[in-house]
């Protein structure tokens, strides 16, 4: 597939990038030669091969969720200037 200088200076536009006009010819190559590509890994015969997520077989080493810390939002609420029901109170902004 082949994108033209014009499809490209359009879709610039259209997408508000600020191309140079000598710049369009090599996006215009570079994006036939990118769609090229995948027209070419479209033809590939995928049938019966499984997806992976990783190209590595791996297994991540989980932990235990554990609390560590202790719960000091007390503390922290008393010094605050506004509270309500343990949330913080802030003015408002927008209308």
């Amino acid at each position: 597939m082949s994108i033209s200088k014009s499809d490209v200076e359009r879709v610039a536009r259209l997408a508000r990038i600020g191309i140079e006009p000598h710049e369009a010819e090599r996006y215009s190559i570079d994006l036939s030669n990118i769609l090229t590509l995948v027209e070419q890994m479209n033809k590939i015969d995928t049938e019966g091969i499984q997806p992976m997520a990783h190209p590595q077989d791996i297994q991540l080493r989980l932990r235990d969720d554990e609390v560590k810390e202790v719960n000091k939002r007390d503390q922290f609420q008393a010094i605050a200037p506004a509270v309500k029901q343990g949330l913080y109170l802030v003015p408002k902004v927008l209308d």
